[in-house]
């Protein structure tokens, strides 16, 4: 009988178990998305507390062609444009850009002070801890969603 209580209590014990270790394992792989030769390895962002904001990810591209990231957008802002920052004369400059390149077999990053994703007309400022998906378009792997952590305002990404 007592075998029998144990199993009986046990069991479901041990299946709470491996249900949780699997789902801490599917989280930890949910960082990365992968779209035909493209793996989308980082999407993150600065919390915010205004409604202007920006994304910034990192795209690997293991095939032997070239790709382009060619657009972007999220239900979190009104607008959602792909921007470059680079200094021109001493001033920093922000410009739109109709697409970013994606070169065979290297890992493209965008980040603060170059390319990134610009959020404009934020529904809510983004608050550290938060996530958002973030459709991404390219010119030959197609589209995917990727979910983007909000991290503390000054993060570097580094």
């Amino acid at each position: 009988m007592r075998l029998f209580e144990f199993a009986r209590t046990a069991a479901p014990a041990a299946f709470g178990v491996l249900l949780l270790g699997s789902v801490f394992a599917v989280h930890a792989f949910a960082a990365e998305v992968k779209v035909g030769d493209l793996t989308i390895v980082e999407a993150w962002a600065r919390a915010t507390p205004v409604k202007t904001g920006a994304a910034y990810i990192s795209v690997r591209n293991d095939g032997d062609t070239a790709d382009r990231l060619t657009g972007v957008s999220s239900d979190v802002a009104q607008m959602t444009h792909l921007h470059q920052s680079k200094e021109e004369n001493g001033v920093m400059q922000m410009r739109p850009v109709d697409g970013i390149d994606l070169p065979p077999h290297a890992t493209v990053t965008l980040k603060p002070g170059g390319n990134h994703v610009m959020l404009m007309g934020l529904a809510n400022p983004l608050k550290a801890g938060d996530t958002f998906p973030l459709a991404l378009t390219f010119e030959k792997a197609g589209a995917t969603t990727v979910t983007v952590t909000v991290k503390p305002a000054g993060t570097t990404g580094e």
